[in-house]
């Protein structure tokens, strides 16, 4: 058990906020497996400001997601301030704010935001003390290990947000410049935890249990942050969260296993966007199940290219068996 501000959390497996990937339905099929916190996609302050119809969409949230993180980026602290007095008259039940200064997408950091703001510490950290002074709720920010590796300064980055009040900090073990590329830096980590403050999330090639269990043993975070590992694969969070509360490795999940999982986050994303808007999402997810799977590469192509509805989806996972 560990907190972000007064709330409780009992686990150490978090799900990441994935843009396109992790709204309410996606979110409610993983808890079943474990998951101990979630957050949203990442929210643009400007979005909710302007009143985008589809930023909106994004603070979608049911009382079963809870805790619950709203993530919000944007470079100005006025502006988020904006956002998130937005998220707490439309978001009834987000636990906490998170802002992102970890995202290195170009189109996000070219704005100032995202991981841009390592570049400018003292901004993150009058970010997190504004939202602090004015929000009745946890403040928790994202990172990553600095921009490039001549400019490692998470470090500095992690004092400035203890001082300025942050409840929890997560960091992804790589640069900006690396995007998701390459082996995360987790020798970097060592014992983290120890030094700082307040709670530490870890996140950055988290795609099975033995890369959990270094994560967590070399950092000594609180909780492991689980991204694109969990695609197809929602299992994987059982299989940390029992080993981690237990001790006892589960074995990886059948093809039977997997076509139920698969059809049944399909019915949790019909439920919440619509048939034809789920299935042109589930293109990308779909297939993922069933990777590394002998005679699967024809079904995971059609269901890549071709898939328009939920029997389309049933009757191709039939030529599995």
């Amino acid at each position: 058990m560990w907190k972000i501000g007064n709330i409780e959390i009992n686990g150490k497996v978090v799900l990441a906020p994935m843009a396109g990937f992790t709204s309410s339905g996606y979110r409610r099929f993983m808890k079943q497996f474990g998951v101990s916190l979630s957050y949203t996609e990442m929210v643009s302050d400007h979005g909710l400001i302007y009143e985008n119809k589809e930023t909106y969409t994004y603070l979608e949230t049911k009382n079963d997601e809870l805790p619950i993180g709203i993530q919000l980026f944007g470079a100005d602290a006025e502006n988020l301030l904006k956002a998130a007095k937005i998220v707490a008259k439309t978001a009834p039940f987000c636990s906490f704010l998170d802002i992102n200064a970890g995202c290195p997408v170009p189109k996000v950091t070219k704005t100032g935001a995202g991981s841009a703001l390592l570049k400018n510490p003292e901004v993150l950290a009058d970010i997190v003390r504004t939202l602090k002074k004015e929000m009745n709720i946890p403040i928790t920010v994202k990172i990553r290990l600095g921009w490039d590796n001549k400019h490692m300064n998470y470090m500095e980055v992690i004092k400035l947000l203890e001082e300025s009040g942050v409840d929890a900090i997560a960091i992804h073990a790589r640069t900006t410049k690396e995007l998701y590329s390459g082996e995360p830096h987790y020798e970097l980590l060592k014992d983290l935890r120890t030094k700082m403050n307040v709670p530490l999330i870890v996140s950055g090639n988290i795609f099975t249990l033995d890369d959990a269990i270094k994560a967590l043993e070399l950092t000594k975070a609180d909780a492991v942050m689980v991204a694109r590992g969990s695609l197809g694969n929602p299992f994987l969070i059982k299989q940390i969260d029992e080993y981690v509360k237990t001790g006892v490795r589960l074995p990886n999940p059948s093809l039977d296993q997997q076509i139920n999982y698969c059809l049944e986050l399909a019915k949790y994303m019909i439920d919440e966007k619509g048939e034809e808007k789920a299935m042109r999402i589930y293109r990308s997810i779909a297939p993922k199940f069933f990777t590394g799977f002998p005679n699967s590469k024809d079904v995971r192509r059609d269901l890549a290219q071709n898939m328009v509805s939920f029997e389309y989806l049933q009757n191709t996972l039939k030529k599995l068996k």
